[in-house]
């Protein structure tokens, strides 16, 4: 659990020096923008932008019944971002598995992709699929189940 909170920690920590520095040197608006913008840094690339990750056995289990994907990403992937971003409100019918939380979906993606964690990996229907286009894991999402 604590992984996925390095990164963001790191551009906080990164953000507070800068802007330590630039008080320092008598710039403080400098130093509450810098802050600003290294604690936005921190917000995107933390496990909070996305919706509550699941189990990757309860994801599975839930896509059986409701016929969702299941997409395994982890915090700091710019293309689980994009992802993410891309379909919007949407993004709350899909099944959100972190493989850096769930072992078990760590081991289903490289499973999946050689041996590599590439992610965002989608299941439709059984099917993977790495790092497709949002507009197509949206268009899975307006069919019927």
């Amino acid at each position: 659990m604590m992984r996925a909170w390095v990164l963001p920690v790191v551009w906080v920590v990164c953000g507070s020096v800068i802007a330590a520095v630039e008080v320092s040197g008598g710039s403080p608006g400098v130093a509450v923008v810098v802050l600003v913008v290294f604690v936005l840094l921190a917000g995107v690339n933390s496990p909070l932008v996305f919706p509550r990750s699941v189990g990757a056995l309860e994801a599975r289990r839930r896509s059986a019944v409701d016929g969702r994907p299941v997409v395994y990403w982890r915090p700091g992937c710019t293309y689980c971002l994009r992802l993410r971003v891309r379909l919007g409100r949407r993004a709350r019918q899909v099944h959100w598995v972190d493989i850096w939380r769930d072992p078990a979906g760590a081991a289903a993606v490289r499973a999946v992709n050689g041996g590599d964690e590439t992610v965002p990996t989608v299941v439709v229907a059984g099917r993977p699929h790495t790092n497709p286009d949002p507009a197509w894991v949206r268009e899975q999402l307006a069919r019927p189940a």
